[in-house]
């Protein structure tokens, strides 16, 4: 199994957040390739943590669709399932529409400015084809509503959902595929700005709904 240069990429004393996320961008970047199997020793050796976090980790990743553990065997990279992904598009679609209906009301003008300064960064990000960027700006942008909703569920759902939807907004952004979404957070903004939950919410919904893909993702 091939692994990224930097060893001890992680001390021992961060959090498993930290384990989490780093293996779930080396899969969702395609650094770990659907049906790479995943072994303790060489991910210990790059993340510098225990077999404990990872395997934490690991099975975060497993409820959120990216690998597949056989139980006594082995760990591999998840390959990509479009039924489960659709399913998965479907759920974040109504938690993002959800956030969006209790955040408007109670959304503070910083945080619209929070949502701007996303989506600018989103659109030079998609200009110079620059996926990885794209992809925590638009993170970034939908966040905010996440957060302002004040409903951690929302948060748990959509950490359950949204990494195997990752795996084909990246392939989306790496092309200029993805730039009508820059107009659909303008008006999402616009909405937000002039307290319409109802409008925003939808807007929300159809954003996410907007992206496409098929078995040959």
């Amino acid at each position: 199994m091939p692994i990224p240069s930097q060893h001890g990429l992680h001390k021992r004393q961060l959090l498993r957040d930290d384990v989490y996320e780093s293996l779930r961008d080396a899969i969702v970047d395609g650094t770990f390739a659907p049906g790479e199997r995943l072994k303790d020793p060489q991910l210990e050796e790059w993340l510098g943590v225990s077999r404990t976090p990872i395997r934490e980790a690991l099975l975060r990743l497993e409820r959120a669709g990216l690998v597949v553990t056989q139980p006594g065997k082995a760990t591999t990279v998840a390959p990509f399932d479009l039924a489960s992904t659709i399913s998965a598009q479907q759920v974040a679609a109504s938690m993002h529409e959800l956030a969006t209906q209790l955040a408007v009301p109670v959304i503070t003008p910083a945080q619209i400015d929070a949502m701007v300064t996303a989506n600018s960064s989103f659109a030079l990000a998609l200009d110079i084809l620059d996926a990885d960027a794209a992809l925590d700006a638009d993170h970034a942008f939908h966040s905010v509503f996440v957060e302002a909703s004040g409903n951690q569920l929302i948060a748990d759902v959509l950490e359950q959902t949204t990494p195997r939807l990752h795996r084909v907004e990246r392939m989306r952004f790496a092309s200029f595929a993805g730039r009508a979404s820059v107009a659909q957070h303008d008006a999402i903004v616009e909405a937000a700005r002039a307290g319409d939950p109802t409008r925003a919410a939808t807007l929300v919904r159809d954003n996410w709904l907007s992206l496409r893909f098929t078995a040959a993702e």
